[in-house]
Formats: C-alpha cells, sequence, structure tokens
C-alpha cells in the first residue's frame, strides 16, 4: 500500500503545478463540453424534426426540444469558456441523469451502455459543480 501512496503523493505534485494544473483542467472542461455541443447542433437542421419525434415516442412534448438545444448547446459552451461552471455542470449533470432515465432504459445492451455513458457523464459534470473551472477560465477572472 506504500508504493500507491508514493504514486498517489507523486501525481498530486505533479498536477499541482500552477501550468500543468491550468492545462488539464481545460482540456477536461474541453472534454466534457464536445459532447454536448455536439449533440445541440447535431439537432438543428435536419436533425430537428427526427430528435423532435423520437421525445414524442417517448411521451416528452417536442415544444421542450428549443430548451434541450439551449440547454446543450449554452450549458456546454459555458462549461468549455468556464463561465458559471459549476451552475453549468449542475444544470448538465442533471440532464444527463433524466435523459438516461427517460431515453436509455431499456434492457437493449446499447442502451445501457448509454445509460452508462450518460451516468458516467454526470459523475465528471458533478466534479466541476465541486471543484470549478480552474485557474484558466471566466470564473476565475471573476473572483
Amino acid at each position: 500500500m506504500e508504493f500507491f501512496r508514493r504514486i498517489n503523493t507523486a501525481v498530486a505534485d505533479i498536477v499541482a503545478t500552477p501550468a500543468l494544473n491550468g492545462i488539464l483542467t481545460v482540456l477536461a472542461r474541453a472534454l466534457m463540453s464536445a459532447i454536448f455541443i455536439m449533440a445541440g447542433i447535431s439537432k438543428l437542421g435536419a436533425g430537428y424534426a427526427g430528435t423532435q419525434g423520437y421525445m414524442q415516442s417517448v411521451g416528452l412534448p417536442g415544444e421542450l426540444l428549443p430548451l434541450v438545444i439551449l440547454l446543450e448547446i449554452g450549458g456546454g459552451l459555458a462549461l468549455l469558456a468556464g463561465f458559471q461552471t459549476r451552475l453549468a455542470g449542475l444544470a448538465l449533470a442533471v440532464f444527463s441523469i433524466v435523459s438516461a432515465m427517460i431515453f436509455h432504459s431499456a434492457a437493449d445492451p446499447m442502451q445501457q451502455i448509454m445509460f452508462m455513458k450518460n451516468i458516467a457523464l454526470a459523475g465528471g459534470l458533478l466534479a466541476f459543480t465541486v471543484f470549478g473551472a480552474g485557474r484558466w477560465s471566466l470564473d476565475a477572472e471573476t473572483r
């Protein structure tokens, strides 16, 4: 166990370096936000009608789609920029969990993978809710 404690301490020391910490938090925000920005954009144009029909097929009003698109693109961009990161992270985490329950709760193996993907996303987003955006963010400028 001492071996793993030393490795953990070494990694913690390395990532605490301000420059590396800044790079890693920007990278984390970029990777986490990409799925939401791309998903929101994919629902515009030709994807709009299909997504609206899919929502209606599970009993949701299709009129909610503009709010979904706004949350995905707006929340994703806010997370990427590090603007209101705690709020954006929380909103996207709740959205990920709710959409997992509504759209991916089937017994089909692919739906189970999609369900777990959403739950994993929520976990990462909750970390942003707890720890914030990091030094290189718009939130850091407002402190």
